[in-house]
């Protein structure tokens, strides 16, 4: 019996397809080939992954400023549609399609393979109330301009959800702001974690240039991809100084990029770590402050296992791998009490929680996590050991991918 085809399409691939995508290849064996945007797709998965590109013109919108952004995605459905045409005169025909549709990339699927059974990676569904919009009031409130080009945004989620054979959303709270008419397509299941590579080490050393960093040091972390309020940087920044103060022996250790990931830069231009320098200003201490940018991933996990406590805040919106690769690597975590982070964390069980604006909370919880590392090493085990029961790559989300795939076959 032939093997099933699989057709990953994601702007940035592999994107949240990655250990999906290996698994079925390397030990399903299923033809599995990846479509993503040639400037921003990685050329090398894993063997057994067929990696194409498309090419995307980027759409000089006109008319209605509602509709930039539609347009825009309606030309990136236009690119992919290309690519599949070209695929199917090739005689590939996929048995399913997995698209992370926010981009537009699952407009015309369709139109190309009509019997292909499709699924939809529910990320995010933008609310003007009770999500990332209005929850940060410190950089103005949203127009009502900004609310319509959120509902506008909205369409192409709706239209993948409408139109796909099943979705599948990382978290309970991020399926949960799908509209309920068609939330029940929607499987929750986490793309996974790796627990037998980021795990605890207690021999871990992390080498940056002229820092070098074990376990038996104070080590403060905090980690995005891009240093942004969406993920609180404005907030640990503020804390810092008392951190530093608090703390005389401990490296702060803070790695992440100076683009914007969410949200908007600086009004008055350049990045949120210049701003926020500048801002606290001169404080004692900074000679122990290390921003080390992006870093690689095996470097980012050697410090994650040195790290005496990990800061991680968020607004209500996708949550960070980060997260969950920390509490794996067995960090002691002090997070902000927002959704999702409080699916995962339970104050005082697996973990820390604080109130996202509170400088003052955050700068006590992680003092006493220096202070008494005894004292929170429980919490350390039982943040592994969610990690494990619940977002293991192979022992939990991986069967559950492939339940979902074997329903739709």
């Amino acid at each position: 019996m032939a093997k099933p085809k699989v057709l990953f399409i994601h702007q940035n691939f592999p994107g949240q397809f990655r250990h999906l995508a290996v698994h079925l290849a390397q030990q399903m064996h299923w033809n599995v080939v990846g479509l993503g945007d040639a400037r921003t797709t990685k050329p090398q998965v894993a063997s057994g992954v067929q990696i194409l590109a498309y090419t995307h013109d980027v759409a000089r919108p006109g008319g209605h400023p509602y509709l930039h952004g539609l347009e825009s995605r309606v030309s990136r459905g236009q690119s992919v549609l290309r690519s599949l045409l070209a695929m199917r005169e090739r005689g590939f025909t996929p048995d399913i399609v997995c698209c992370h549709p926010s981009w537009g990339e699952s407009f015309f699927v369709r139109e190309v393979f009509p019997h292909a059974r499709l699924v939809a990676y529910c990320e995010f569904y933008y609310h003007a109330i009770g999500s990332d919009v209005g929850f940060d009031t410190e950089f103005g409130h949203a127009s009502l301009d900004d609310l319509c080009l959120l509902r506008m945004r909205n369409a192409t989620n709706l239209m993948a959800l409408a139109d796909c054979d099943a979705g599948w959303s990382p978290t309970r709270w991020q399926a949960s702001q799908y509209p309920a008419l068609l939330r029940d397509k929607i499987t929750v299941v986490h793309d996974g974690i790796d627990t037998s590579l980021v795990r605890p080490d207690a021999e871990a050393i992390f080498e940056n240039g002229t820092l070098r960093l074990t376990a038996a040091d104070s080590v403060i972390t905090y980690v995005a991809r891009n240093l942004e309020p969406y993920r609180g940087f404005h907030v640990f920044m503020r804390a810092l100084p008392g951190i530093l103060r608090a703390n005389p022996e401990a490296r702060v250790v803070i790695v992440g990029g100076d683009e914007i990931s969410y949200g908007k830069a600086p009004k008055e231009g350049g990045c949120w770590r210049a701003k926020m320098m500048n801002e606290i200003g001169a404080v004692p201490g900074l000679d122990r402050v290390h921003f080390l940018g992006k870093v690689a991933y095996q470097d980012y996990i050697s410090l994650l296992q040195v790290s005496t406590v990990h800061a991680y805040l968020t607004y209500p919106f996708v949550l960070s791998w980060s997260l969950l690769e920390a509490m794996a690597a067995g960090c002691v975590v002090v997070a902000s009490s927002t959704p999702p982070v409080t699916e995962v964390i339970e104050d005082g069980v697996n973990g820390v929680l604080t109130e996202f604006f509170d400088v003052d909370g955050l700068c006590e919880r992680i003092t006493a996590a220096v202070r008494d590392r005894q004292g929170h090493a429980a919490l350390r085990e039982r943040a592994r050991a969610t990690i494990v029961d619940r977002y293991d790559l192979r022992g939990v989300c991986v069967p559950r991918q492939l339940e979902l795939l074997g329903g739709l076959l």
